[in-house]
């Protein structure tokens, strides 16, 4: 995808995948204002507006009686991007029923790829929870490739130390913010 130049600005294509799970009850009007924050950087007045640059992608789909929050998009952006999703993610927070992750993969011109991931959820206690079970997924699935089960049984472990030792049994983790959401970014490669 080309990029324009806005000024000194540059665009960057970013893809934003995730499944956001809600309350029973919640509806489509409260979850665009939730969203609001992004709707306006992407400059679309609602949920039914939102497209992707690719036809293949279904954007950003609101499915009430999955409860269920379902993104699929890719768009050229600038670099208040991740912040804005933050910030939506920060309002939705309250609407749902498990955390969640989101990822943004954002494609620079220069090669250098970047992926983020952003855990959404009712309680920092249960976006914690996400953020382990997502590290440990990621850990044994690059580790399967060289080690054993049981080799992995032992990073695992390590990992679940290291994670009841940040939360301190307060509840609560230095990564959280007020507003129930946390990002951790890592180059990747597609």
């Amino acid at each position: 995808m080309q990029r324009e130049r806005e000024g000194n600005t540059v665009r960057i294509e970013v893809h934003v995948h995730g499944e956001v799970a809600l309350r029973a009850g919640v509806t489509a009007a409260q979850v665009e204002a939730a969203l609001r924050p992004l709707l306006e950087y992407i400059d679309e007045d609602n949920l039914a507006d939102v497209r992707s640059v690719y036809e293949d992608e279904p954007g950003i789909l609101y499915e009430a009686r999955e409860h269920l929050l379902s993104i699929c998009w890719s768009g050229d952006v600038g670099r208040k991007f991740g912040e804005k999703v933050q910030a939506a993610l920060a309002e939705l927070a309250p609407y749902t029923e498990r955390a969640s992750g989101v990822s943004l993969s954002f494609y620079h011109d220069d090669g250098q790829d970047e992926f983020s991931m952003l855990f959404v959820g009712p309680t920092p206690e249960s976006i914690h929870e996400a953020e382990r079970l997502y590290l440990v997924e990621e850990m044994s699935r690059l580790l399967g490739r060289h080690f054993t089960e049981a080799e992995i049984g032992e990073v695992v472990s390590l990992v679940n130390q290291l994670f009841t030792r940040s939360r301190g049994g307060s509840g609560t983790t230095s990564t959280t913010t007020s507003a129930h959401l946390s990002a951790s970014a890592r180059k990747r490669l597609h």
